[in-house]
């Protein structure tokens, strides 16, 4: 048996290795080199293209599978919320409730006595009415925590986490499924594996080599080269795809970079296309190697986790690295958690109480190519990657919104919803009041104090004007 084996074994690990050496040779030529230089073959952006065309017709054979079956394919609500709702405040409404509750008591009597005005009572049983059903509400459509779950689609995208009623309608399309799994797990995934470790390594390597230069322009240089080779290798490991918009407004050195949050990735996007200095808490294992070696290079801003919660100490180092025209441009994500894409949600203030200019970023990532939402409360950061990397690509704008300053009179609270504003505007996203902290908090007691405020100065208010009359 041995004299037979030899030569299947000698020609096993020819083959094995004439794999490996293609593999890296095509890695090599397609993706690292385009990568260092900034270049793309357009070779994405036709993955694109046939994934769309692939997804239209799939809609259709559903569309046509559930119409035949009688099946409930779509939600019979629209994605902005099962109850209508009108803006009004607070007082118009009571004022309606009253109105209402008035003029049933004078038609079930026969007195035509002229009672007083529903608007000039201290207070009514009715009113509690408005509350309740405001509770009622919240709880059945609940603005806040739905923006925390990944977003719903209306089309099915070949993936397991969209809407379960594409399950099941045809055969065609469950037999395009299973390829898509094969293509992903066994082509993709492998791939961006391969990437992922490659950009990473290659980071950890040239950050620890460039730290041990002098400090001077050779070494900035090189550093911003070596940053932006690896996060463009690592957004190819993703197949992101991304458009970036308004260039002549990115963020210049001694400023500060803000935008919403959506995934850890939203660094990477940012990073591919400008170098930035990174804000955050130092970690252990391989982060934690990984900042050590980014922090020789370039000087990122690491806390220790008992310096976080000092919030003075935080705005002090912010506040030194800004005034250092000379050092990059600082990116930070003020709503502190990550949000599902559809909406903003409040910005903490100490990054706008710095006095630097602000530069706003919006990022809007298209959830048909798959679902870029870190859920941490459901998914850890490990799992989440490799749904990323099982995806069939990410893909998002960013759009670079002019420079904003703090206007005279203007405090950090009010400069954050301006900027918060136009970044929800830009990336045509909802703009919450709501902290993002209620992720997995309480709400404060704050909140309820604004309505019991707002409602005790509706009825302070009819109290002064009826005392003048």
């Amino acid at each position: 048996m041995g004299p037979f084996m030899s030569p299947f074994n000698n020609l096993l690990c020819m083959l094995l290795g004439i794999s490996f050496t293609v593999w890296f040779t095509l890695l090599l030529v397609f993706i690292i080199v385009p990568a260092i230089f900034g270049l793309s073959f357009g070779i994405r952006s036709l993955y694109m293209k046939m994934l769309l065309k692939v997804f239209k017709w799939a809609t259709v054979r559903m569309e046509r599978g559930a119409k035949e079956k009688n099946h409930l394919l779509y939600k019979p609500y629209s994605l902005n919320g099962i109850i209508a709702k009108e803006p009004t405040s607070l007082e118009e409404e009571l004022k309606e409730i009253r109105r209402n509750g008035s003029s049933q008591d004078l038609d079930g009597s026969a007195s035509t006595t002229t009672g007083p005005s529903p608007s000039s009572s201290e207070f009514e049983m009715s009113d509690t009415f408005y509350f309740c059903r405001r509770g009622i509400e919240s709880i059945v459509d609940d603005e806040v925590t739905k923006r925390f779950t990944a977003e719903e689609l209306e089309s099915w995208n070949l993936l397991t986490r969209s809407n379960y009623n594409f399950n099941h309608i045809s055969t065609r399309l469950t037999v395009l499924w299973g390829l898509g799994v094969v293509i992903r797990y066994g082509f993709l995934l492998p791939l961006r594996l391969t990437l992922a470790i490659t950009g990473v390594s290659l980071l950890v390597v040239f950050t620890t080599m460039i730290g041990f230069l002098p400090n001077g322009r050779v070494k900035n240089f090189l550093s911003e080269k070596v940053h932006l080779m690896c996060y463009r290798i690592c957004v190819r490991g993703l197949t992101a795809i991304i458009t970036y918009h308004h260039s002549e407004n990115k963020p210049k050195n001694g400023g500060i970079c803000v935008a919403n949050h959506t995934s850890p990735i939203d660094t990477i996007i940012l990073a591919s296309d400008g170098c930035y200095a990174m804000v955050g808490q130092i970690h252990g294992g391989l982060m934690g190697l990984i900042q050590k070696s980014m922090v020789k290079a370039c000087p990122h801003i690491w806390f220790e986790r008992s310096e976080v919660k000092d919030r003075h100490l935080v705005a002090r180092r912010l506040s030194d690295h800004v005034k250092d025209k000379s050092k990059l441009p600082i990116l930070i994500f003020p709503e502190g958690t990550c949000i599902n894409n559809t909406s903003v949600m409040m910005f903490k203030k100490g990054s706008f109480e710095i006095g630097s200019t602000v530069y706003p970023v919006a990022i809007k990532y298209d959830p048909r190519f798959g679902d870029a939402f870190w859920n941490s409360s459901k998914f850890g950061m490990v799992n989440y990657l490799l749904r990323m990397m099982s995806s069939w690509a990410i893909v998002c704008s960013v759009w670079y919104l002019p420079p904003m300053s703090r206007q005279e009179g203007e405090d950090a609270v009010q400069f954050a919803n301006r900027v918060k504003a136009a970044i929800a505007r830009q990336g045509g996203l909802v703009d919450l009041l709501w902290d993002g902290g209620l992720k997995r908090g309480k709400v404060k007691d704050t909140f309820k104090e604004e309505q019991q405020k707002l409602y005790s100065k509706i009825l302070v208010g009819t109290q002064e004007d009826r005392s003048r009359s």
